[in-house]
């Protein structure tokens, strides 16, 4: 598994229950605890965060963005 770390943009593989997040959304990695468990925020389209969660790496995968060429 690939390692995750603080400012990784994530993907959740599953939902979240009691946060009330669903498979699918994109977060970004906020903090790195003891024990693996990564903190993730989840923003609005403006940049309002409307949750946090305390999450273990195998319930989420990292994304990778590349910056698009001009043609």
């Amino acid at each position: 598994m690939e390692s995750i770390n603080v400012l990784d943009v994530v993907a959740l593989v599953e939902d979240v229950g009691p946060e009330g997040l669903r498979r699918g959304e994109v977060g970004t990695v906020v903090e790195k605890w003891e024990g693996g468990v990564l903190e993730v925020e989840f923003s609005d389209d403006s940049g309002k965060a409307y949750a946090f969660a305390a999450l273990r790496p195998e319930q989420m995968m990292k994304l990778h963005f590349r910056k698009e060429e001009a043609a």
